[in-house]
């Protein structure tokens, strides 16, 4: 037998015998969704499960990125943070991390508006309301930063004053200035008119990209940074 034949032969012995493994596999992550499925009917479809490195723990992924842990018959279910304490990684955040990344030259920059602030050259795109108490306090904070492009992209989720408000500060003259004297000063957007189809574009996409609360950052890197987080944290990221 030639070398070849025999590491043919050697690699389809190999593949033979994980064969079982890989079913029983397949038959424990089918049984959990069953049961995840008739036990908790109200729960939010279940996208993906998979083994964790902890022996005999599951997880769980729903349709919205919810991560839940469970055992192989899921007559257990666990909401919380897996953590590897040999090597100090929160692995469940990791995870999220991974999931909610985006690629940061994909989004529609078409429908934002851009502050320059220094030399422009790190870049970070912001999701903010303008009804959105800590979008304004994150606003100040924005105002420290230095050599950072900003895209705004206008996101009104907190009903029918702050869509009025986006429309307005969108069909300005000069949007910048509309958005910092409304977010900074407190001075209210005149009315304007214009084609606001950009602003019904972003709720469409934020929707579609999970994006359910005000301020959500995102950095050239693709994280994403969800709530008003602190300059330090964001600096980081930059």
């Amino acid at each position: 037998m030639t070398y070849l034949n025999t590491l043919l032969a050697c690699t389809l012995a190999t593949l033979a015998g994980l064969a079982p493994l890989w079913a029983h596999a397949q038959g424990q992550e089918a049984q959990i969704r069953k049961n995840l499925t008739e036990r908790l009917p109200n729960m939010t479809r279940i996208e993906e499960v998979r083994r964790t490195p902890m022996v005999g723990l599951f997880e769980v992924r729903t349709e919205n990125n919810e991560i839940y842990y469970t055992d192989a018959e899921a007559n257990h279910l666990i909401q919380g943070e897996l953590i590897d304490l040999r090597q100090k990684r929160n692995l469940t955040e990791e995870r999220l991390e991974k999931l909610n990344a985006i690629d940061f030259s994909k989004l529609p920059f078409k429908d934002s508006f851009t502050i320059v602030q220094g030399n422009g050259q790190r870049m970070m795109a912001v999701f903010a309301d303008p009804n959105c108490g800590y979008c304004k306090r994150f606003e100040r904070d924005l105002q420290k930063l230095d050599n950072v492009t900003i895209h705004v992209f206008i996101y009104p989720v907190l009903g029918q004053d702050s869509i009025d408000k986006s429309r307005h500060i969108w069909c300005a003259k000069d949007r910048v200035k509309a958005w910092h004297d409304w977010m900074l000063r407190g001075v209210t957007p005149s009315a304007a008119s214009c084609d606001t189809a950009a602003i019904e574009r972003n709720i469409d996409f934020g929707r579609k990209n999970r994006i359910t609360g005000t301020p959500t950052t995102f950095t050239a890197g693709g994280a994403r940074l969800p709530g008003a987080v602190p300059l330090p944290q964001l600096e980081k990221q930059l």
